[in-house]
């Protein structure tokens, strides 16, 4: 039948115009929400700098809260997660990223993990494939704005806020997205990327959100380095199990998983470093995995050693070799054009060198009262200890929350529905054709058979379709689409006749009524009407609405046109739509949304 092994293309035009459209009329909100935020920053300044004036004071608080830098190990998790979350975020705008993200990259990810882990994923990949437009585009807005927001939020409650987010969001994409970083799966490998990129962003949100007195001391860097130096450790352990496909050269794991990427599209020079290294390792796998094995554990055993001059051997010998793992392994982690981050190396790295700085940096002074650091002495009012730099960044970290919930609104509400997008359909089978014209008309009988025809069924909008009672492969599926629309309307279902004319001149009489009995998608549904008839009117209708029919198999079935029509009560043809199910049941109930979609525009027009 026709709508069988078909599915829609990464690149599809309709969904890459929409995304790119979606995205655009959000930006302009971003930019309205900006604007508003400027005009606030202008007005609470103005108000401030009035009051000053009539308390005598000429200028602005200098300082704000804090008289001390910010914790030299807090910063560098702040900027450098900050820049990564944007970088993710722009990532996200790949032109493929709807429809590509979770077969390529979700999907494939959960492929060899135990089947609990594929179930949870799996809901999240039903969201995304329901709702690609929604999903894609939210997700660029939630990552700038918590990039933007632990880059601008001043610090205090709004800086440690922005730290919170982005664990909660992570932990949404580890989960979801990385199917918890691979860590259940057979074949995890740090180098690879387990335990996941996001599982060390939710680590830096952690160390963000805490008090900054947690930084007063070297014992949080301490606490740090030792944890990641047994997370080493263990993952050297488990480099080491045989039976994995590590100890092997030529068809060995790490061979086929870099050749594999050295495929991926992506820069000549990139592409030929892949193919040496893999070459290499084909030749020399088995020390390859010795040296990466000895390499983690002494790495580990040095930042766990909690020794200065050690923890930093160990940390001079692990950035290099997170850089050689990230361009010789990961391939950079975002290159092909579904590439959602920079994979694990980066990020792994930061978190371990935030951590030794914190251990040689320790703040000299911690927080004091904002009277003092304002040198303000008995101020209490707000426009005396509000400084234009705090006042500033907490506006812009405004601003930034704005951002975030721009991308979360849409999600939320895919996440809540159950039905598909309808722009899945158009997608495949092409937009509805809008005509307003009369109706063909048909007068048949139905399944218990009373005569049935368009005359009959005025006043009522008319959802009609071509079905054959014993079709096994697209007619059920249209059945089914149909059967969601009309549960969809609730009690406008009394406004509305779904009608289903058969396609198959051999199911009449008491042979028909069977066909009809067995269609069980169809029964408890009083406004359905399954109508038959006479050879010669069958054809009268099919060629009246266009609808081709032809005989397979000695006349057991029939392929036939897969279109419908919507009718409005005057009995006029308003919408044709085809019919062809797609590959899933994703397909169905976007049809079932584009079908409703049109029937709500014909009883309301």
């Amino acid at each position: 039948m026709p709508g069988m092994g078909r599915s829609l293309q990464t690149g599809n035009s309709l969904i890459v115009s929409t995304f790119h459209t979606a995205l655009f009329h959000q930006l302009l909100i971003i930019l309205l929400v900006g604007a508003l935020c400027a005009i606030g920053f202008n007005v609470v300044r103005t108000v401030q700098y009035r009051r000053l004036k009539e308390h005598g004071r000429d200028s602005f608080p200098s300082t704000q809260r804090f008289h001390a830098p910010e914790p030299a190990a807090r910063r560098i998790l702040r900027i450098g997660f900050g820049s990564l979350w944007i970088l993710d975020g722009l990532l996200q705008l790949q032109s493929a990223m709807p429809l590509g993200l979770p077969s390529s990259v979700i999907q494939p990810a959960a492929s060899t993990s135990p089947g609990w882990v594929q179930h949870i994923v799996n809901g999240g990949v039903d969201v995304w494939s329901n709702h690609p437009i929604q999903a894609a585009s939210a997700t660029v807005w939630i990552q700038v704005g918590l990039g933007l927001w632990l880059l601008v939020a001043p610090r205090g409650s709004w800086s440690r806020l922005g730290g919170t987010a982005s664990v909660g969001w992570g932990l949404v994409v580890w989960i979801f997205g990385e199917a918890f970083g691979g860590i259940f799966a057979p074949g995890a490998t740090w180098l690879f990327g387990t335990p996941g990129a996001v599982l060390f962003y939710c680590v830096a949100g952690i160390l963000i959100a805490l008090p900054e007195r947690a930084f007063a001391t070297p014992r949080l860097g301490r606490i740090v380095l030792a944890g990641g130096g047994l997370f080493l450790i263990g993952m050297a352990l488990l480099q080491a199990w045989p039976g994995r496909g590590y100890w092997q050269g030529h068809r060995g794991t790490l061979t086929a998983m870099v050749q594999a990427m050295s495929r991926t599209p992506q820069p000549g020079f990139l592409s030929s470093w892949l193919a040496s290294f893999g070459s290499f390792d084909a030749s020399h796998g088995w020390a390859v995995n010795l040296f990466t094995v000895v390499a983690l554990g002494v790495i580990g055993a040095l930042l766990v050693s909690g020794r200065r001059r050690l923890v930093l051997a160990g940390l001079i010998a692990l950035v290099p070799f997170c850089l050689a793992d990230w361009v010789l392994v990961e391939d950079l982690g975002f290159l092909g054009g579904v590439g959602t981050d920079p994979n694990s190396m980066l990020p792994m790295a930061l978190v371990f060198i935030a951590g030794y700085v914190a251990t040689v940096r320790v703040p000299a002074e911690t927080e004091v009262s904002t009277a003092s650091a304002a040198g303000i002495v008995g101020g209490t009012n707000w426009w005396e200890r509000v400084s234009l730099s705090y006042l500033a960044r907490t506006i812009a970290a405004v601003a930034a929350l704005a951002i975030v919930i721009v991308g979360t609104g849409p999600m939320a509400m895919a996440a809540v529905s159950q039905n598909a997008d309808p722009i899945l359909t158009e997608a495949l089978d092409g937009s509805p054709n809008s005509v307003d014209i009369p109706a063909p008309h048909f007068a048949l009988t139905d399944q218990r058979g009373d005569p049935v025809s368009l005359t009959s069924l005025r006043g009522h909008t008319v959802a009609l379709t071509f079905l054959d009672p014993v079709c096994t492969s697209d007619c059920p599926l249209i059945a089914q689409e149909f059967r969601q629309a009309d549960q969809r309307l609730g009690d406008q279902g009394r406004q509305v006749a779904f009608v289903a004319i058969v396609a198959n001149p051999i199911y009449r009489s008491a042979s028909f009524t069977n066909a009809f009995d067995r269609q069980e998608s169809l029964n408890g549904l009083p406004n359905w009407y399954y109508l038959t008839g006479s050879v010669p009117a069958l054809q009268r209708v099919w060629n009246s609405y266009g609808i081709l029919v032809s005989t397979v198999g000695a006349g057991a079935m029939v392929a036939h046109s897969d279109l419908a029509f919507v009718i409005d009560s005057r009995g006029r043809e308003r919408d044709v739509l085809i019919d062809d199910p797609g590959p899933t049941e994703t397909f169905a109930s976007s049809f079932s949304s584009l079908l409703l979609s049109r029937i709500d525009q014909v009883l309301n027009s």
